[in-house]
């Protein structure tokens, strides 16, 4: 958070993604200055007992203490309304970072089945080892919700809207249930961004992202971050400066210009999914359409209340089967096939063979993962070439 002394206490956040943060050098550059280094000099030897003891605030070693890495933290932190950020080297490094700082063997979780294929790995098979268990539960179901949690759950975890079917979870439900029991609730935001949604000002204690998508926003670079409680966060920083998850100075510094334009994107993005859910909707090749911002989505009312828009993301269920669905994505000659998302350029993907192809079948069928199953992460393309692009195959069906 913006400290009340600080000139930028009480600004709008357009003005926040272009100014928090930043600390000009002696130099006075105007853009962010990029440090790489790894490691930085002391005036003498007590100076540097004092840094490495934490007595006395600098620059220790880049592994956790880097001006380039700091600015985008205290620049993704006033977005996000958090008192502290914690930068990771990916966003799997931010969900693992989290589970390792505030998790110990014996610890149990419960997490939405409609999460990233990855997610669901790392929790079940990883964590796992270590002795966490986790409970997989529908993510809009509060019942099962509170069903799982036990005398020893530690952490709700889900994401809203869900990847890939874009549900929508009740995140003052959620918060109200995880403070009554006396967990933690962390939210992945990866889709929407502080830009459509603040998780934090609905309750939940933990905020996550793959920086890796919308806010590089070109698919550049692989980062993650954790947001929260600053008491919360010094755990996560404290098994960073340990393990190394380490953000890269370079990598954190494309993702503060990023930044710079989210609103500008997340908005471009937004409208453009709307209207190409809405072409999709009517297709007759096309079986049905996930996607928060369509009025026959069972979450598109808690969207609207939540969000300030929904997303550039959805999925949708071709007429037949894999083959039908592997053929419109092969038929496109302007969107890239990647499991990537949060790009300006549009991605399209088969999730059941890719992002969640580590799934076993039972999993895939109860998070509704079907083979005829496609999800796009519209980009800024113009809206009729996207179209038209899928169109090639899709009339073909």
């Amino acid at each position: 958070m913006i400290p009340e002394h600080d000139p930028l206490h009480g600004a709008a956040p357009d003005t926040l993604a272009v100014r928090a943060g930043q600390v000009r050098s002696a130099e006075g550059e105007h853009s962010e200055a990029l440090f790489l280094t790894s490691s930085y000099v002391f005036a003498n030897a007590a100076e540097a007992a004092a840094r490495f003891s934490g007595e006395r605030a600098g620059n220790v070693y880049s592994r956790y203490t880097n001006p380039s890495v700091r600015t985008f933290e205290q620049r993704i932190a006033a977005l996000e309304g958090a008192e502290q950020a914690v930068a990771t080297a990916s966003g799997m490094a931010a969900i693992l970072s989290t589970c390792m700082a505030l998790l110990q063997a014996g610890d149990h979780l419960v997490c939405s089945r409609s999460v990233f294929g990855t997610t669901t790995v790392l929790f079940d098979k990883f964590l796992a080892k270590f002795g966490v268990t986790t409970t997989f539960v529908e993510l809009t179901d509060l019942d099962a919700w509170r069903a799982a949690i036990g005398s020893r759950t530690r952490l709700l975890f889900l994401e809203t809207p869900s990847n890939p079917l874009a549900e929508i979870a009740d995140l003052g439900a959620l918060a109200e249930l995880a403070r009554s029991r006396g967990v933690l609730l962390a939210v992945d935001n990866c889709f929407c961004t502080p830009v459509l949604q603040r998780p934090l000002d609905w309750g939940a204690d933990i905020v996550i992202h793959s920086a890796t998508k919308y806010l590089d926003g070109q698919g550049r670079c692989l980062g993650g971050v954790v947001l929260g409680r600053a008491e919360l966060m010094a755990e996560v920083l404290g098994f960073i400066r340990s393990a190394g998850p380490t953000l890269s100075p370079f990598n954190a510094w494309v993702f503060t210009k990023g930044l710079e334009t989210l609103r500008l994107r997340m908005e471009a993005h937004s409208a453009s999914a709307l209207a190409l859910a809405e072409w999709l909707a009517v297709h007759p090749a096309v079986e049905r359409v996930f996607y928060a911002g369509l009025p026959d989505h069972p979450g598109h009312e808690l969207a609207r209340r939540q969000q300030r828009a929904f997303g550039g993301v959805l999925s949708f269920r071709v007429r037949g089967g894999r083959e039908q669905a592997w053929q419109v994505i092969d038929a496109t000659r302007i969107l890239s096939l990647t499991a990537n998302l949060g790009d300006a350029k549009t991605t399209i993907v088969h999730p059941a063979t890719t992002t969640h192809g580590r799934l076993s079948p039972a999993d895939k069928a109860s998070s509704g993962i079907t083979e005829n199953l496609i999800r796009i992460a519209v980009g800024l393309e113009d809206l009729a070439d996207i179209r038209a692009d899928l169109a090639r195959g899709l009339d073909a069906l």
